[in-house]
């Protein structure tokens, strides 16, 4: 599926309509927004880029070094997007090609924030008034919800460090620790590649940007390193909850252990009583008292009751 942004340069209205690959392109388009596109669209797009269109597989294999450069029909971008579903987040990579005032991205995904930044667009929510514009606010926007995933990662901590000692959610807290430990991950990733993407964009467009453009620029710069700082605090944090969490399972069970360690000490000595008079030697003058059956058992309850009482004065139990 293919959309494009239109400028309307007489009043700087925007607005989102479909393209057909049988029409022409429109004049005042700033945006052209390739979502999965089937056979026909990429041959169409073909015909308009001097490049091949990026497949998937092709966005996922390029290597860090090759994200960013200039081609033969304009600058290339490839950009790491947080995408959240359910409880699980990924990076899914968004390709963008920008030649003059025209922008084109390629995503084979549905990307949360693009459709954020079509329906400010929708609703005249943003000042773009060039394709670099909708660039600059597509990582803006980013840089935006990343601090979210940031906010909702300190509220997701603070409920597992309620729960780390309550034994009917030790699965579940140490399965959202993970969880948290993933995400962590994904942000920091979004962030060093969202600050190298801002860079490109400075150095490469620089004698073209505007003062408002370069201002934009600076300050979402300026976030991502005051929101670096909290990734690293969240990573040590995930790290203590889960080291504890871990040592208070491990205290349970060692705990279980000492119990029946302690078991098997204080029921020796009436095991070795039971097995002395368990012998079938024939000389054994107990056999044939008439007491020694009681008296053998209260010398085992005897016995185990003296280790019992020496482990509890001891504080071993």
């Amino acid at each position: 599926m293919i959309s494009a942004c239109l400028l309307n340069e007489e009043d700087d209205t925007l607005a989102i309509v479909p393209i057909k690959t049988t029409e022409p392109l429109p004049s005042d388009v700033i945006w052209l927004d390739v979502n999965q596109p089937d056979e026909e669209e990429r041959s169409w797009l073909e015909a308009l880029l001097v490049e091949d269109v990026p497949e998937e597989d092709e966005m996922d294999d390029i290597e860090s070094s090759s994200r960013f450069r200039v081609g033969p029909d304009g600058v290339h971008i490839l950009s790491l997007f947080p995408q959240r579903i359910s409880n699980e987040t990924h990076g899914v990579n968004m390709s963008f090609t920008m030649r003059k005032n025209l922008l084109i991205s390629f995503r084979e995904d549905d990307i949360s924030i693009v459709r954020l930044l079509r329906y400010y667009i929708r609703h005249n929510k943003v000042d773009i008034r060039s394709a670099l514009d909708i660039l600059v606010k597509l990582q803006e926007l980013k840089v935006d919800q990343l601090s979210d995933l940031i906010e909702d990662a300190y509220s997701t901590l603070e409920e597992t460090s309620d729960q780390i000692t309550d034994e009917q959610h030790v699965d579940e807290t140490l399965e959202e620790l993970v969880n948290q430990e993933e995400l962590n991950s994904q942000i920091l990733q979004a962030l060093h590649d969202t600050r190298r993407a801002l860079r490109f964009i400075r150095k490469t467009f620089g004698s073209s940007l505007e003062d408002r453009q370069i201002r934009i620029l600076d300050e979402v710069l300026t976030d991502i390193e005051s929101i670096l700082p909290h990734t690293s605090f969240i990573s040590n944090k995930i790290n203590f909850q889960l080291e504890a969490s871990m040592g208070y399972t491990n205290q349970k069970q060692n705990s279980i252990i000492k119990i029946f360690s302690v078991a098997a000490v204080v029921f020796m000595p009436p095991t070795w009583i039971a097995s002395v008079y368990g012998m079938n030697f024939k000389t054994m003058p107990e056999l044939d008292w008439y007491l020694g059956y009681p008296l053998s058992i209260g010398m085992m309850i005897l016995s185990a009751a003296i280790t019992y009482f020496f482990f509890r004065k001891k504080g071993w139990l």
